[in-house]
């Protein structure tokens, strides 16, 4: 029997190895027959650094730091799947295992905007949908508890909106950044390693005309999370 053979290791740039990393999710989606699994949308970090190593000799070291890139921007999202686990004492524990899959505005980076493409550039208001939850007008939602760092971050967007000083391109990437820290805010227990990522995005911007005061009230209050 013949063993497979594996490729050897290149050296590409980061921006390559995400290129990979984004069309490997996109082809998974595309050919999808499940939500998991082996034919699934999503897919666990084993299986990615496996399949990734297999078809393009990656590091795990490449995989990971890469990974955790595409996710602060909004093209990976990872979702967490619970199920009981009954021992043989009785005890029943809870096991968690992650699972990663391409959003949709990964779909768009691939393939270019589409007639589904949400329009980042819409009124943005805050509203309270729950008891628990507020809706941006963008369509994020956000905890709660989290609404005066969401309020700090609508006024940001506006303001990067009005900006005469910023590309539009450059603006999509900041608001990018924005609605990635606005996912997280969601979530009773935040990543801050998610937010940080998302936020060095932006925070240099304070240099900027007409940004400076919103982001040094956004900074003050995701303070806790960088």
């Amino acid at each position: 029997m013949v063993a497979k053979s594996t490729p050897h290791h290149i050296d590409r740039s980061p921006d390559e190895i995400r290129e990979i990393i984004l069309r490997y999710f996109y082809d998974r989606n595309l050919n999808a027959t499940s939500a998991r699994g082996k034919r699934g949308y999503s897919v666990k970090i084993s299986d990615i650094k496996k399949e990734l190593k297999a078809s393009h000799a990656l590091t795990q070291q490449e995989v990971i730091g890469n990974l955790n890139y595409l996710i602060s921007q909004g093209w990976i999202e990872e979702e967490q799947v619970e199920k009981s686990v009954p021992l043989k004492s009785g005890t029943v524990i809870p096991q968690v295992t992650s699972y990663y899959k391409i959003t949709a505005a990964g779909i768009d980076k691939v393939e270019g905007p589409g007639e589904f493409t949400m329009d980042k550039f819409k009124g943005i208001r805050i509203e309270a949908t729950g008891q628990n939850i507020i809706t941006l007008g963008d369509g994020n939602q956000v905890n709660a508890e989290y609404k005066n760092e969401a309020e700090a971050l609508v006024d940001l967007k506006q303001a990067l909106l009005q900006s005469e000083s910023l590309t539009e391109a450059r603006k999509l990437e900041a608001i990018a950044d924005i609605d990635t820290i606005e996912s997280q805010l969601a979530k009773a227990d935040p990543n801050r390693s998610i937010i940080k990522a998302a936020w060095d995005g932006v925070k240099n911007l304070d240099t900027v005309l007409g940004l400076a005061e919103q982001i040094a009230k956004a900074s003050a209050l995701l303070a806790p999370f960088v």
